[in-house]
């Protein structure tokens, strides 16, 4: 049995409160009091309250049971932070100069290489990367909305489903015993959403592009400058941070040799100070790159780390109980709250939910292929549901996963009047949720 699932068996369901104060905060605090929770001593404040509490009880209650459980989500915390980190920071030099024209072929290649970019340098870094020079490119034209609506659908989700390095809940699945390959199973699932949703965009793009004025394709045709990358050495950087990570094994076990469990962890830092001190100061300045929002999702995190910590356990030692059988219905359930609350605390709920259904301990073990005695499904079927949920859906909110209000913070600096709340909805909901009818129909029948 493992720590977390004796854990699990010991303690009360009201230690779920904390972690879903925590989820709470997040999904409802930027609505209700948008300015004061802006600041990151605030969210802090929030994280702290919430969290350190929590952390306390489990040691003091369980000692040496809660503080190994404490001990195990701390880790995962700092190798979680620290790969965001790093591609946030190396993302943040890379700049695309350039400003290109706007036709429908134009904005459709940006989503293209934006959906691939986003399972590689994750969906903030294609996000952050590719979404001023889309801005540039359609800066003439009248009709803009839809065009970054559906650049969030794509880059800022959808598209991070094929390695751990797209979405921050694949990566938490690979620390806890995914394989950084297993992902690629999914590129079926990734490819047809994908086609999906630029064939939507295509209909609104080409509908939208004839209501454009003449005046408007003339300054835009007029405003032609080539696209050019100014700090190439990122990309370097950023194909070791892949390396890095595909070299996980050998690099936890040259750690264990000399009793520093963080060595891949460490040379991730490197390549981020390499990329700050080291490459130029050119394209980050043009980015208006800024420590803000990284710190942001380091405060949050630790919060939402802390507090779940008894909601795991309770998840994974009771998980079976749920009532949740079938892939489908993991696949909405992941999505659905995913859209809403963050979909990585998501993603290892379900994963515990899951773990306890089919008899598990590790989120690895649900990569088996084989039908639990039971139930009619793998729990690879299972793995599958929740991932493609957690990924996918968070596209259906601002609040789903982090790249989406950050996009639309740089658009309306940019002139672009984006919908509200739920008037994004309004386009989610219309355009995705008979997409995501089409994928549960195909793989989750």
């Amino acid at each position: 049995m493992s720590a977390s699932v004796e854990l699990g068996e010991q303690l009360g369901f009201w230690t779920l409160a904390p972690f879903a104060c925590m989820l709470l905060a997040v999904a409802i605090m930027p609505l209700a009091c948008e300015r004061w929770f802006e600041s990151n001593r605030n969210k802090g404040i929030v994280a702290f309250v919430l969290g350190v509490p929590t952390v306390i009880y489990l040691v003091v209650a369980f000692g040496q049971l809660g503080l190994e459980n404490a001990a195990h989500t701390a880790e995962e915390y700092v190798q979680f932070i620290i790969l965001l980190f790093a591609l946030f920071t190396i993302s943040g030099g890379i700049y695309l100069t350039g400003n290109l024209i706007a036709t429908p072929r134009q904005n459709i290649t940006f989503l293209i290489v934006g959906a691939v970019l986003a399972s590689f340098i994750g969906t903030m870094g294609a996000s952050m990367v590719l979404i001023r020079p889309l801005l540039r490119a359609n800066s003439e034209r009248t009709h803009i909305r839809h065009t970054v609506i559906f650049f969030i659908f794509a880059v800022s989700n959808v598209g991070g489903l094929l390695t751990p390095l797209g979405d921050p809940p694949l990566f938490l699945g690979f620390l806890r015993g995914v394989p950084f390959t297993w992902t690629l199973h999914l590129w079926a699932e990734w490819l047809l959403v994908v086609v999906l949703v630029l064939a939507a965009y295509l209909a609104f793009e080409l509908y939208y592009y004839r209501k454009e004025p003449a005046p408007a394709r003339q300054m835009d045709e007029a405003d032609y400058v080539p696209m050019r990358l100014k700090g190439a050495i990122n990309i370097a950087l950023l194909a070791l941070v892949i390396v890095a990570v595909l070299f996980s094994g050998p690099l936890l076990r040259a750690g264990e040799a000399i009793h520093f469990p963080f060595l891949r962890e460490l040379i991730l830092v490197i390549l981020a100070i390499v990329s700050v001190t080291v490459g130029p100061k050119g394209p980050r300045a043009s980015n208006h790159f800024s420590w803000h929002p990284i710190i942001e999702v380091a405060v949050l995190f630790a919060g939402i780390f802390a507090t779940m910590i008894p909601a795991l356990a309770l998840l994974q030692a009771h998980g079976g109980s749920i009532g949740l059988t079938h892939p489908w219905q993991y696949f909405w359930a992941t999505g659905g709250l995913s859209a809403f609350l963050d979909n990585a605390p998501t993603y290892l709920a379900f994963t515990s939910v899951a773990q306890g259904q089919v008899g598990v301990d590790t989120v690895g073990a649900l990569t088996a292929t084989g039908i639990t005695a039971g139930l009619d499904f793998s729990p690879a079927d299972f793995l599958k549901a929740i991932s493609c949920g957690a990924v996918m859906l968070g596209a259906l909110t601002y609040i789903g996963n982090a790249p989406n209000f950050a996009v639309k913070c740089i658009a309306e600096r940019a002139g672009v009047k984006m919908p509200s709340f739920f008037g994004y909805m309004g386009y989610s909901v219309a355009v995705l949720v008979p997409i995501f009818a089409i994928i549960t129909v195909i793989f989750f029948l």
